[in-house]
């Protein structure tokens, strides 16, 4: 009677496998370009750095294999990367392909802005003085500062005990 009930209690019913649903994320299908015809730069910002090719096209950006709107969801973010082309008015005159690794979203945007205006600067360099002018060739080489040994933070030393 005792075996019964110890070999009862081993027993445990297994978990039915969980359903696939195929009701995935709805993404808009990006085209790659072909980027050997491309102009290429590579911008930088704090921790980022983007490799960005730009060709001529009607204006679409795409980040990472996803259009920017959909990488970059912040409006501010998105205006970012669009300061190189409204400042030299060409909106619509070229499509932009970026790859991105590193740091967080806003140095991402910034380093893909870097990366846009020197690209334009390659392909037209009556540009150079409008992009320099309003600081979009100048690198930001802001980065965080490393943990110091006996440090609790970069520069935060321990509180001090008088007794």
């Amino acid at each position: 009677m005792a075996e019964a009930k110890k070999t009862a209690a081993k027993t445990v019913k297994k978990a039915a496998p969980a359903k696939k649903t195929t009701a995935a994320k709805k993404s808009v299908s990006v085209v790659a370009p072909k980027l050997a015809d491309a102009t290429y730069a590579t911008g930088k910002r704090k921790d980022s750095i983007a490799r960005v090719y730009l060709m001529p096209g009607k204006g679409n950006i795409i980040v990472n294999g996803k259009a920017s709107g959909e990488y970059f969801r912040r409006a501010v973010l998105q205006m970012i990367i669009a300061q190189p082309f409204g400042i030299t008015n060409r909106e619509t005159s070229y499509d932009i392909v970026a790859m991105v690794e590193g740091g967080g979203l806003s140095g991402q945007a910034g380093a893909v802005k870097h990366g846009i205006s020197k690209a334009l600067e390659k392909i037209e360099p009556e540009l150079r003085s409008v992009l320099k002018a309003a600081g979009f060739l100048t690198r930001d080489s802001r980065v965080v500062e490393r943990k110091h040994y006996g440090f609790r933070k970069a520069r935060r030393s321990t509180q001090f005990s008088k007794r």
